[in-house]
């Protein structure tokens, strides 16, 4: 899964928030990222905006490993349901290929806290539609 690494080592959103590739396994990775004061929100909980990206970069890797090679990987669409705030040290975005295709293919991500103690909940859950994309030579 060397191209699973390498595309996530590209993504400058990912390395702003400290973010690492936790697992990777045909049609699902694990990314998980530690809540900083740079990645909160007025209340000190991580802000939902880095909840929604761990998520959206969880499912589309997902999807990227079901994908032939070569080929990279687009959000279509993606709709989150934040659950609860995220007051933990870190989060954990697991994505998951719930439909693999051709053309499209759907996936889902849940986003956990974890706090010091280790004690997870979950604080989001997201789905949406994924896009092959074969980037042309030139």
């Amino acid at each position: 899964m060397d191209r699973i690494k390498d595309s996530f080592a590209r993504q400058g959103l990912m390395q702003t928030l400290g973010a690492e590739l936790s697992a990777i396994a045909e049609g699902r990775v694990v990314i998980t990222a530690p809540i900083t004061p740079a990645a909160s929100q007025q209340h000190g909980f991580a802000h939902a905006g880095m909840t929604f990206a761990l998520g959206d970069s969880a499912a589309g890797y997902s999807a990227l490993t079901l994908m032939p090679e070569g080929a990279e990987v687009l959000t279509a669409e993606m709709k989150i349901n934040l659950l609860a705030p995220a007051d933990g040290v870190r989060l954990i975005a697991t994505g998951e290929v719930v439909k693999p295709g051709r053309k499209l293919v759907v996936v889902r991500a849940t986003v956990e806290t974890e706090t010091a103690d280790g004690t997870r909940k979950p604080v989001a859950i997201l789905q949406g539609t994924m896009v092959p994309v074969i980037p042309k030579s030139g």
